[in-house]
């Protein structure tokens, strides 16, 4: 490993942090403190740019804070996974920012200068989690970010604001002290370290029930995956302004928890560890219970936002079924479903802002004949639905095939049949509001409206973008995807590829 590869890392958590710092300087000053935000998130997309080759050339760039105690440290370490996340963190915070500007201006939203500050703080955290090379420093930084992004769950204010950032801190941090905490202290007695490391951390030293338990806790501990009954905080979260619930849903929080999730059944627990244990089989189940129930529950939402967030409380569970169905290549479809469902989600959050921007409309039966005035937003808005769907050529095709194909690598039946229903459910949310939007004639409104200020439609367009390119060129979060299973991954294994494939012995031809 470079000296820069360490220094990458340091920059990576001091750009937010000093970003912060100017924000709150420039307080009273939008267009410096506007300005502040943009040139950080430019800065930080770059750095994290410039450790991606040493990653994907098999090193592992680290860089150790301070040792607490003997085996306890605050460390960092650049691993596949934590790359791809901290890739999508940060090339959606500059988007993000400039479509926060365009928000955030358009609706005259007090309290900018703490909303930018504290956007920029929760990015650190994020920063935190990606590179963490331990459960300590995993912990920590989780906490950080629950702390950081309560003011932002709370920007408005008023009573429904409040009532909803105590269920947001009150779900988030109980389960994290009362389960995760316990989890990552049952880890360091067993092994005397907490390390993430390849091949499990566990290993053999737990078996059997015990074993099962330790997953309970670790999975209902990390409550960002809001896997049910562990998910009220994040419908409850929707009074936030548009560009938080872009953060809760795309960027940072729920990225958070299932990337942690992911990491935990790969580097702590190990999947032949959980292999053997079928005491440790209940989280397919759990999480095949929530793609299902959470779709249903959708389906009833006429609110634009609580229908997205009881879409986003199903497909975190995709990475969790994924990672749950214990082959290679699920793991993989799991790692891609954390970008696919990044850039789709922060799509439809994107466009639902816009349109409250534009045309003050929330609920989804407002919107008829709404597709011809803003024609912009509502494509980007259809273009992210496919994507949730798994519709090609959108990103969630991709990773809905590496689950699929896991799935009938191990016989998953379960696992196939939820993936299928859950497809043909979120088509049944979905489209109705792309069918009012275009093919229904639209209401008596005397108040005209075009598309949302500049910025929005710009960001907007960027991630709808971005959700279309990741289904044409995916083969750098496939290669770390495939780094973090150990499997090298052919140029030739493309689901929208024209060459045929050869694939390695433990990964299943592509289906018909």
């Amino acid at each position: 490993m470079t000296d820069w590869n360490a220094i990458g890392i340091v920059l990576a958590l001091v750009i937010p942090l000093g970003a912060m710092g100017g924000i709150w300087l420039f307080h009273g000053r939008p267009e410096q403190r506007e300005r502040v935000t943009l040139v950080a998130a430019g800065l930080l997309l770059l750095v994290v740019l410039s450790l991606l080759p040493s990653v994907l050339a098999g090193l592992r760039p680290e860089w150790v804070f301070a040792e607490l105690f003997p085996g306890i440290a605050i460390a960092f370490r650049v691993e596949p996974l934590g790359m791809l996340f901290a890739l999508v963190a940060a090339l959606l915070w500059p988007i993000n920012s400039v479509y926060s500007i365009g928000y955030m201006r358009g609706n005259n939203e007090p309290h900018q200068t703490r909303f930018y500050g504290y956007f920029a703080l929760a990015l650190f955290a994020t920063m935190g989690i990606a590179f963490a090379a331990n459960l300590v420093t995993l912990f920590v930084f989780y906490e950080l970010l629950t702390l950081s992004t309560y003011p932002l769950v709370t920007h408005k204010g008023n009573d429904a604001a409040r009532a909803a950032g105590r269920v947001y801190l009150g779900i988030l941090i109980t389960t994290s002290i009362g389960l995760l905490l316990p989890a990552i202290l049952w880890v360091w007695s067993l092994t005397g370290t907490t390390d993430f490391t390849v091949g499990g951390l566990v290993g053999d030293k737990l078996q059997g029930p015990w074993l099962g338990l330790l997953l309970f806790l670790f999975m209902f501990g990390i409550g960002k995956a809001a896997l049910m009954p562990i998910h009220r905080w994040l419908p409850a979260a929707m009074v936030a302004p548009t560009p938080v619930s872009a953060l809760l849903h795309a960027v940072a929080v729920v990225k958070a928890g299932v990337f942690s999730v992911v990491k935990v059944i790969v580097y702590v627990f190990g999947v032949d560890s959980l292999h053997a244990v079928p005491a440790a089989s209940w989280l397919l189940y759990v999480a095949g219970f929530t793609i299902i129930v959470a779709s249903l529950i959708a389906l009833r939402q006429d609110n634009l936002k609580r229908r997205l967030a009881y879409s986003t409380i199903s497909q975190l569970s995709y990475v969790v079924l994924g990672a749950a169905i214990l082959a290679p290549v699920s793991i993989i479809g799991a790692a891609l479903h954390i970008v696919a469902h990044a850039f789709g989600k922060i799509t439809l959050f994107f466009a639902a802002g816009s349109i409250y921007t534009a045309a003050h409309k929330t609920e989804i039966s407002q919107l008829r004949g709404i597709g011809w005035r803003m024609p912009w937003t509502m494509t980007a808005f259809s273009i992210g639905a496919l994507s949730m769907i798994g519709v090609p050529p959108a990103a969630g095709f991709i990773s809905k095939w590496y689950m699929l194909l896991g799935a009938f690598e191990t016989q998953q039946l379960f696992a196939v049949g939820v993936i299928v229903l859950s497809t043909v459910l979120n088509a049944a949310y979905f489209l109705p509001i792309i069918f009012t939007a275009f093919a229904r004639p639209a209401e008596d409104d005397p108040a005209q409206h075009g598309e949302a200020p500049r910025p929005i439609v710009i960001a907007l367009a960027c991630t709808a973008g971005l959700t279309v390119l990741f289904f044409l060129f995916h083969q750098v979060p496939l290669d770390l995807a495939g780094q973090l299973v150990e499997l090298p991954l052919s140029d030739d294994f493309q689901p929208n590829g024209s060459q045929p494939y050869v694939p390695p012995s433990n990964i299943p031809q592509a289906l018909p």
